[in-house]
């Protein structure tokens, strides 16, 4: 039989989870998934940071500079990180793909989990994954977590936590100049 307060903690856990997904950085995770970190005053700029596509081809997402960058950490196992998706999907369907890129870096343990559920899910955003250490902007307390760069490679939105992105603020804010 549960007591009030650990019914109360259960409620609680299940609550902060629907918000955000802790990012499981521990010491016995691969260190493709792990990230740097920050050094005081450094620019949150668009890093250089080799990614792998769901081909296997590595791209650095840096080579982006001069488009908008959309990239959201996410991972298979993190229910808030599934349930924004759609809106994602549904932002980078309104925006200029000449103007924009988007970029759903999977910080799953297995990457073929991330590839897998993409195609049965049949996402239309390209799903990418570590090839190293994340830039230590990209070191946040959970998942999902999204960060928007202008074209000169600015940081110009960061949200930690989960969010609806099929708006007219962020398809303005991929969309302007």
């Amino acid at each position: 039989m549960r007591t009030k307060k650990t019914t109360i903690a259960l409620i609680a856990v299940l609550v902060s989870g629907l918000f955000s997904c802790a990012s499981r950085v521990d010491e016995n995770k691969p260190p493709t998934t792990e990230a740097t970190t920050a050094q005081p005053g450094e620019a949150k700029k668009l890093p250089a940071f080799v990614m792998t596509d769901a081909k296997g081809k590595s791209v650095d997402l840096s080579s982006f500079k001069g488009r908008k960058v959309f990239v959201n950490l996410w991972a298979t196992w993190c229910p808030p990180c599934r349930a924004e998706i759609p809106s994602i999907e549904n932002l980078a369907g309104k925006v200029d793909k000449n103007k924009a890129v988007f970029i759903m870096l999977s910080l799953d343990e297995n990457f073929e989990v991330a590839k897998q559920f993409a195609k049965a899910n049949n996402l239309k955003v390209p799903v990418y994954y570590p090839a190293g250490k994340l830039p230590a902007l990209f070191n946040t307390d959970g998942i999902p977590a999204t960060f928007i760069f202008n074209e000169n490679g600015d940081l110009v939105k960061q949200n930690n936590g989960l969010d609806d992105y099929d708006t007219d603020e962020y398809i303005k804010l991929l969309s302007d100049q």
